[in-house]
C-alpha cells in the first residue's frame, strides 16, 4: 500500500458504519450474499480492546459506546494486510457476555471483498482512506432500542432492565457524540428500515468500485 492507501491488489474494502441497531449486520450479511464466495467480513466489534484483567463487576461498568474503546492498531494492522493483500488474516474475537477477548484468534482466508462494519469505522481520518466504499445508515431512536434489546437478552444474556439503562445513559448520548457525525464521511448514507432496492444498488457499487481498480484482481501473498 502507499502513503495515500490506495488498493495495490484489487482488493475492494467496503465500510458499514451505523448506530447501535441500526442494521450494520444485516446490511452486510446481504451484501456478502450478492458476492458469494467473492466476499468475506469482519466487525470493529471483535476489536474492542481485552479487559479480562479487570474484574466482571468493573467491566460491566465500563463505557463501551466510546471510540477510546476499540484497538484501532490493531485494526489498522488487519486493513493493512487487506490492502495488502496478505492471504491470510490473522484477527481477535471477542465475547460480549464476559466483556473480554477471546483467547484464540480467528484465521480467515483473504477474499476480493471484504466488508467490514461498526460503529465508528469514519472515526480517524488515516482508516478512511483505507476504504473504497464508506456506507452510513440513518435508523430511528426507536427502532434501533427495540433491535438491542431483542439482541442483548437473546444472544448476551442481558436483563431487559440493564439495555434499557445503558441506552438511556451511554448509547445514545455516545451515538450523538461519536457515531452521527460521521455521517459526512460517508459516500452513501441510506436509511434504516432497508430495503432489497438498497442492497442490490449498493452491491451495483461495489461492482463499479472493483472494476474502476487500475489493478486486476489477483490475491498473491506479501513478501515479508
Amino acid at each position: 500500500m502507499n502513503s495515500s492507501g490506495q488498493n495495490q491488489c484489487g482488493v475492494c474494502v467496503i465500510a458499514i458504519v451505523g448506530g447501535s441497531g441500526a442494521g450494520k449486520t444485516w446490511l452486510a450479511n446481504r451484501l456478502m450474499q450478492q458476492f458469494a464466495d467473492s466476499a468475506m467480513r469482519l466487525s470493529l466489534d471483535d476489536y474492542y480492546l481485552d479487559r479480562s484483567h479487570l474484574p466482571a463487576k468493573r467491566r460491566e461498568k465500563l463505557n463501551f459506546d466510546r471510540p477510546q474503546a476499540i484497538d484501532w492498531e490493531a485494526l489498522a494492522e488487519t486493513l493493512t494486510h487487506c490492502r495488502q493483500g496478505q492471504l491470510t488474516l490473522t484477527v481477535p474475537r471477542y465475547d460480549f457476555v464476559t466483556h473480554s477477548r477471546s483467547a484464540e484468534r480467528a484465521s480467515l482466508q483473504l477474499k476480493p471483498v471484504v466488508m467490514i462494519d461498526g460503529l465508528w469505522l469514519f472515526h480517524r481520518a488515516d482508516l478512511r482512506a483505507l476504504f473504497d466504499l464508506k456506507i452510513f445508515i440513518e435508523c430511528p431512536d426507536d427502532l434501533r432500542f427495540c433491535r438491542r434489546m431483542e439482541r442483548d437478552v437473546l444472544e448476551r444474556g442481558r436483563t431487559a432492565d440493564s439495555v434499557t439503562e445503558q441506552f438511556r445513559k451511554t448509547v445514545l448520548p455516545m451515538h450523538e457524540r461519536h457515531v452521527q457525525p460521521q455521517a459526512r464521511w460517508a459516500d452513501e448514507v441510506i436509511c434504516s428500515p432497508l430495503t432489497d432496492a438498497d442492497v442490490l444498488r449498493l452491491s451495483q457499487r461495489v461492482k463499479e468500485k472493483r472494476e474502476m481498480s487500475s489493478v486486476k484482481i489477483s490475491l498473491q501473498p506479501v513478501n515479508n
